[in-house]
């Protein structure tokens, strides 16, 4: 079975507000198996548009990765995140 990823670019409005997100995240992220892969950090900008924060995590499957995102414990921290952050997200699947 191939891993799924979440990849999401953000840019964040209310740092402070921003950590609220991360701790309600928490919860889910536990429940569905993420490993964290990269987590903000450095960037270089190669082609287009870049976003200030770059994460990709790591899911046991596509399916537990989509089902991590609309799981109720993670809905609770995507609403605070939309409120104080720009993203955009999508889950890949892997090789």
């Amino acid at each position: 079975m191939a891993k799924g990823y979440w990849i999401a670019r953000v840019d964040v409005r209310e740092p402070e507000r921003y950590k609220d997100y991360v701790a309600a995240a928490k919860p889910a992220f536990e429940k569905y198996g993420a490993n964290f892969l990269a987590r903000g950090g450095a960037i270089t900008e190669l082609e287009g548009k870049s976003r200030a924060r770059n994460v990709v995590i790591e899911f046991p499957s596509m399916q537990a990765a989509v089902d991590c995102y609309n799981s109720p414990e993670y809905q609770i921290a995507a609403k605070i995140r939309q409120e104080v952050a720009d993203a955009e997200m999508v889950v890949v699947e892997g090789v």
